[in-house]
């Protein structure tokens, strides 16, 4: 055989061991062994849901995991469309001074579900390690933002009087207790003043609070009561604490004698025109959990995500209240200490929503291991990611929460969205 029949022989095989090395590497997902691809990504037989074999599994069907006690949020009889936008858009961003495609994000990110919409219609929906439109995805402390907008129809309804009233008027067995003084706007605000600590090393309060969840020992309630030191007066500063939410979800119970289901399913789920049934999960009590555990399809997320871009309505129907919803989200209107770079070095604090430090109106439902919505109302750009990053928090796994702030910001570039700094 020539030598140049030999060299261009040889060329084609290299190109096309090449080829299938890329399509190799394209198929697979970050870290998918460890987190039980060859198992099917297995759920957990009843202990150990955050194991990393079974975060996958466990996190998108958290309602099959034995032991694990659930109330249904029913759906309404009518859904409310998410047509796919007509018109292709190539979203890409930069991090660390490097350019990425959104598929390279998904590559190098262990997303597990991403949803990006641009004023109602779907621009680009992907679903990774297996999952699909059916799952339905643990949150963790995105469930806060839910709790707020229950508060905020509980208000509008008058089952809630006043958000300056204290917890214990509603959640009468909270009287006595320094959380039962505290009033509903500073609980909402996560601004008691009271320490509770939330580092994730399994040896902090939240540990304590969701052990007691899941146990029924100690009760919920006395583990609430028990929490009495102060680090500053109510109202004067952020400081996270899932406990004060536990104790909204108590009140809005004891205000409305219904259970956070019934109220998420009539006042949230039905409007919204969802496609699926959600869930939360509950403790030995029966409460559910309302700092961490509602669940829902990436799709029903992202119709959440609209209303809230459409200050919330759907359709022409006012589903949260306008006036309540900028109280949540608005940095202009909380005070100086709640908004961007105050409350953090970095992001504010609302009505349990995070406040994007963006000039134009931009907030956030956010829980750990990287759960997102992120919303821009006036240019109607919601992204919806679940995820399970190996790192709880940006604090323990800075990298991935760093290139998720990036990537956000490209899907506002690319979308036509605003990007200037608060």
């Amino acid at each position: 055989m020539p030598t140049t029949a030999r060299r261009q022989i040889s060329q084609q095989i290299t190109l096309s061991l090449a080829c299938l090395l890329g399509m190799s590497l394209a198929w697979a997902e970050p870290d998918e062994e460890a987190l039980g691809k060859n198992a099917g990504y297995p759920i957990s037989p009843g202990q150990g849901v955050s194991q990393m074999q079974y975060r996958v599994g466990s996190w998108s069907a958290l309602d099959k995991v034995p032991g694990i006690l659930t109330h249904k949020v029913a759906k309404g009889d009518t859904t409310t469309p998410l047509p796919k936008a007509s018109a292709s858009i190539d979203i890409r961003y930069r991090h660390r001074n490097l350019g990425y495609t959104l598929d390279e994000y998904l590559d190098r990110r262990r997303i597990t579900g991403l949803l990006i919409l641009k004023n109602g219609e779907i621009v680009a929906e992907r679903y990774r390690y297996g999952r699909t439109e059916q799952n339905r995805f643990l949150s963790f402390s995105m469930a806060k933002s839910v709790t707020s907008l229950l508060v905020g129809s509980a208000l509008s309804r008058g089952v809630i009087k006043s958000i300056d009233d204290p917890a214990a008027l509603y959640a009468k067995d909270l009287e006595g207790s320094p959380y039962g003084q505290t009033s509903i706007r500073h609980l909402l605000r996560m601004s008691s003043g009271l320490t509770f600590t939330e580092r994730y090393d399994g040896q902090d309060d939240v540990a304590k609070l969701s052990r007691s969840v899941a146990t029924g020992n100690p009760a919920v309630n006395s583990v609430l009561r028990s929490i009495t030191d102060r680090h500053s007066n109510a109202g004067e500063k952020f400081v996270y604490a899932s406990a004060e939410t536990e104790v909204l979800g108590r009140v809005l119970t004891a205000a409305s004698g219904r259970t956070m289901a019934d109220l998420t399913s009539e006042w949230l789920w039905r409007p919204l025109g969802t496609e699926q049934d959600a869930f939360w999960c509950t403790g030995k009590d029966r409460q559910e959990s309302a700092y961490f555990c509602f669940n829902a399809s990436l799709r029903d997320w992202g119709r959440l995500g609209h209303m809230l871009a459409r200050d919330g309505k759907v359709g022409d129907v006012q589903v949260i209240p306008q006036a309540y919803l900028l109280d949540a989200t608005d940095p202009a209107r909380q005070p100086a200490a709640f908004r961007p770079y105050r409350a953090t070095p970095g992001v504010g604090y609302g009505y349990q929503f995070w406040l994007l430090p963006q000039k134009e109106r931009s907030f956030g439902m956010q829980g750990i291991h990287g759960q997102t919505v992120f919303v821009q109302p006036a240019t109607g750009i919601v992204m919806v990611q679940t995820a399970v990053y190996a790192g709880a928090s940006g604090a323990i796994d800075p990298d991935a929460y760093a290139e998720r702030a990036s990537f956000w910001q490209g899907v506002l570039q690319s979308l036509g969205g605003d990007t200037s700094r608060y």
